[in-house]
């Protein structure tokens, strides 16, 4: 672990840090498919997950409020599905490279063991985004398929999606 990164729950004070690198990520256009022009509170609806899911937020190691990436965890599919869990993760460009985004993963994986979840899915990893999926596949996770051309990215044009699986 990074003890200049330290992972906590998110509180809703924490969305006046995160939102400017939510909305900076979303319009790059490079790694999520939510839709363009998101307001600051439909997009806060989209990711702050309501129980049995939870979110989080990596704060610097010296500095608890301030917020430098952040995470949502649940179960994956309700009913029958919900002993899978699901995670997203965005990490706050200037805090790329500090370990950030691999805290963010071993507390979410850390968190859905703890919560009894069985498994860890990701459905929608878009291929081009090397870092995570080296990140991801480091940390225990294996692509067990891809979606061709399921992603529009704004440089390299459709491009697949990986889902990645662990069990935990």
């Amino acid at each position: 672990m990074n003890p200049a990164v330290r992972v906590r729950a998110y509180t809703d004070d924490d969305w006046a840090q995160v939102w400017p690198f939510f909305d900076e990520i979303v319009a790059d256009g490079e790694t999520y498919a939510y839709p363009e022009g998101l307001t600051s509170e439909r997009a806060r609806q989209l990711w702050v997950a309501p129980p049995p899911g939870a979110t989080f937020v990596a704060v610097d190691g010296d500095a608890d409020d301030v917020v430098l990436g952040t995470a949502r965890s649940g179960p994956n599919r309700p009913g029958r599905g919900a002993h899978v869990a699901t995670a997203s993760f965005m990490v706050a460009p200037a805090a790329r490279g500090r370990g950030v985004g691999r805290a963010l993963g071993e507390h979410v994986l850390a968190w859905a063991r703890g919560a009894g979840f069985l498994a860890m899915q990701f459905n929608a990893v878009v291929e081009t985004n090397t870092a995570a999926v080296a990140l991801w596949q480091s940390l225990g996770m294996r692509i067990v398929g891809t979606v061709p051309q399921a992603f529009d990215h704004p440089e390299h044009g459709y491009v697949g999606l990986h889902v990645m699986h662990r069990s935990l």
